[in-house]
């Protein structure tokens, strides 16, 4: 899939720690000073700019910057001296894209900055943009972790009541209906679980990391939240694992069904060809082409065979039903 090109700064803000924030361009990035307050950079990792402003200027290790400018990521927390390393991932709730694709964030914070780090859209970055021009933002770069943590597992849950949704409406289906098209429903859900809960797992073991290791930027009210957001993500993912057993025993559901079904036609086709056996060989030894056959030049010969006919017709019924067989 092509991701369209975008600028290296895709927003930029100085917080003014009481929820608010003023939003700066590059130049005002590169003239920032603590004193003017917590600067939030968020940045398209794929652009040339952004590539030399992590080089040059954002004052960051070699690891760091790798890190932060690195192709593919899985969700990771690492924790070290100068400040805290969190990569997390969201659903893809962007135009014409799905939502088990997930959408990869990068976030570096210490005292008084914050770096983001994306390729694709994130609504979750929408939503703190929204917040700081309305004053309810974050006030302190840790409060920003978690309020980003907090919409993006908004948006998961939201994914997984949808998906819970889809998979109950099967349930429903596979009941009423033996059709094949549900094969394909159930598959999609059941790729949607498997692409979504790779990511997950990785996401609830950063988040369990960064509650548990010891750094100033935390206090004991931050890893109680964070705990809370780990209980929510260890939540989603027995969710994901509930919905995904559902699809399973739904789809043997329906193959027992469409199997019973092809069963039941292939039990009549069978008993058809048993009554039409016999009758198959009788007019077909009746039908040689030589002389002597029995009432060939009978008037009444032709009716005869047909009640022969029908009194071996009748007597298989009544043996299929006396076996129960009907």
């Amino acid at each position: 899939m092509t991701i369209p090109r975008e600028e290296s700064l895709i927003t930029a803000f100085i917080l003014d720690g009481k929820g608010g924030g003023k939003k700066i361009n590059w130049e005002s990035v590169n003239k920032w000073t603590p004193d003017q307050g917590i600067l939030w950079v968020h940045l398209n990792y794929e652009a040339k700019r952004t590539k030399q402003w992590f080089k040059k200027s954002s004052g960051l290790d070699r690891i760091a910057v790798s890190a932060m400018l690195a192709e593919e990521s899985r969700p990771r927390c690492v924790v070290s001296p100068q400040g805290l390393l969190l990569f997390l991932r969201g659903v893809n709730l962007n135009p014409g894209q799905e939502p088990e694709d997930m959408v990869s964030i990068r976030i570096w914070i210490d005292q008084q900055r914050i770096i983001t780090t994306r390729r694709r859209k994130l609504l979750p970055v929408q939503d703190i943009c929204s917040l700081l021009e309305t004053g309810n933002g974050p006030k302190t770069t840790t409060e920003f972790v978690l309020m980003l943590n907090d919409s993006l597992l908004h948006r998961i849950v939201e994914v997984m009541d949808d998906l819970d949704e889809q998979v109950a409406q099967l349930e429903e289906q596979v009941m009423v209906s033996e059709s094949h098209l549900l094969r394909p429903k159930i598959s999609d859900i059941r790729r949607q679980v498997v692409l979504i809960r790779r990511y997950l797992a990785p996401q609830r073991e950063a988040l369990y990391r960064l509650q548990v290791e010891e750094t100033p930027l935390l206090n004991r009210s931050d890893q109680l939240h964070i705990r809370e957001a780990t209980d929510r993500i260890i939540k989603c993912i027995e969710d994901l694992d509930a919905a995904r057993d559902r699809a399973a025993i739904v789809q043997e559901e329906l193959a027992s069904r469409l199997s019973e079904h092809m069963d039941k036609r292939m039990y009549l086709l069978s008993l058809v060809a048993v009554i039409f056996l016999p009758l198959s060989f009788l007019t077909g030894l009746l039908g040689i082409n030589v002389g002597g056959i029995p009432g060939a030049n009978d008037q009444w010969g032709f009716s005869i065979v047909c009640l022969i006919l029908a009194i071996i017709i009748l007597l298989m019924f009544l043996v299929f039903r006396y076996k129960k067989w009907l």
